[in-house]
């Protein structure tokens, strides 16, 4: 009776370990993306749920002033249709709105704020009890039962009847001991929700999508409100790409920049449509712009892409405008980084170091960003605080080659982001040596 116990639970065990997913999820976390709608810069926050039906949690966070600013609500079951409403308030500090949701699977939240539309898909998960816990549970449930007839027949003087109910205890407390043992090394199961894993996944994962980037009109003015549009599909099918994965809190990171670097947007563009990317700005002087934006496919890579488009002569309003849609920053002119080599030296570790204000708050999962670019628009490089305590921000970057560098440190204080701007003038490596 024992040996047979071991046996089963040795396949049990086989049986459990399946591969797991290259993307695993988690049932009940918290799902963060931020967003660049109606000029502000917003996290909009997906509350876990521990059960369906039940309710769901969403809140908008804002990273600069806003009055009041009502972003409306309406999270939609794929599967279903079926819908539920709400409104939110943006606030440094937000008021939760709960509604309700019936199933688990692919949903669809709509936001709605300023005349900008965003459609966000996600996936309402619930945790799913695993059998190791049923075979832990129930082998420990059968253990005692075995054992108290096995004490009532031994009182009977029916020994052979109870050796066996307790060989047959032992075994249901072997079943369960080993559970406990292995379950740990085992990969948790898929939540009720998740997307079906695939049969045969591609070797080397997707393929990066291919983007075309343009602006709505052709040619902006400056001063005058447009829309960057960023259009994703696949090379090999044709079809729009809509499995962007959200890193650092957002579909996609979208960095603007004048030739210059003087005008310098850090946003985070809405779905409009399948494979489709929007964001409203304004370029505040005529002249050249570079766009790189920041993506990420599901199985696959981290990707950046590249272009450009050119601004006209001021058409509508002033250029430079302090109160248009483009400025959800505040430029801190009087922060002086700190750097390590004062000189550095192309491919190697430069260490960059800058004091911040009391009261730094996360924004897009860090406390800081640092954003570099070749002065010719080539290259762009983004790094992260490396979570130093008190009031200072520190990254390490390496600068690839030679010459001169616009760089840029981000960071979120309060209810607003500041951005401060500087140059580095790297040096080549044998000039270094000398």
């Amino acid at each position: 009776m024992i040996v047979r116990a071991l046996c089963l639970a040795a396949v049990l065990v086989v049986a459990l370990a399946v591969p797991a997913a290259a993307h695993n999820v988690t049932a009940g976390a918290d799902l963060r993306i931020a967003q660049t709608i109606a000029g502000a810069e917003v996290t909009v926050v997906i509350k876990g749920t521990s059960r369906v039906p039940g309710p769901l949690r969403i809140g908008v966070i804002a990273y600069q002033p806003v009055s009041g600013l009502p972003v409306g609500l309406e999270v939609r079951s794929v599967e279903d249709g079926r819908a539920v409403t709400g409104t939110a308030q943006a606030a440094a500090d937000p008021q939760y709105v709960q509604v309700r949701v019936e199933r688990t699977g692919p949903h669809e939240l709509k936001l709605s704020a300023g005349g900008e539309v965003a459609v966000v898909p996600f996936r309402v998960l619930v945790e799913r009890g695993s059998m190791g816990d049923f075979l832990i549970y129930g082998g420990l449930f059968l253990a005692a039962l075995l054992l108290v007839g096995g004490l009532l027949t031994g009182a009977t003087a029916r020994p052979g009847r109870a050796m066996a109910l307790a060989a047959g205890a032992a075994a249901g407390v072997t079943v369960a001991a080993m559970v406990i043992v292995f379950e740990p090394r085992l990969p948790p199961p898929a939540p009720d929700g998740a997307a079906p894993s695939a049969a045969t996944p591609a070797a080397g994962g997707r393929p990066y999508a291919q983007a075309r980037v343009e602006t709505v009109p052709a040619r902006p003015g400056a001063g005058e409100e447009f829309t960057l549009r960023l259009d994703l599909v696949d090379g090999s099918t044709g079809r729009p790409v809509d499995d962007l994965t959200v890193h650092h809190e957002a579909l996609a990171h979208v960095v603007v920049t004048s030739e210059d670097g003087r005008y310098f947007r850090h946003v985070h563009p809405l779905r409009t449509s399948p494979g489709r990317l929007e964001v409203r700005l304004r370029a505040d002087r005529p002249g050249r712009y570079l766009v790189h934006a920041e993506l990420e496919r599901e199985d696959s890579g981290g990707q950046l892409v590249a272009a450009g488009f050119e601004a006209g002569s001021e058409a509508g309003s002033e250029a430079g405008d302090e109160t248009s849609r483009a400025d959800v920053t505040e430029v801190g002119t009087d922060i002086v980084p700190r750097l390590q080599p004062a000189a550095p030296v192309a491919g190697r570790p430069t260490t960059i170091e800058l004091d911040v204000p009391a009261g730094v708050r996360p924004w897009l999962g860090m406390t800081g960003h640092l954003l570099v670019r070749s002065q010719d628009g080539a290259f762009l490089g983004h790094v992260h605080e490396m979570g130093t305590p008190g009031s200072r921000l520190r990254f390490t970057f390496s600068f690839p080659a030679p010459g001169r560098y616009l760089a840029w440190v981000q960071y979120a204080t309060g209810d607003r982001i500041v951005t401060a701007p500087f140059t580095v003038d790297v040096t080549p490596a044998a000039e270094a040596g000398r």
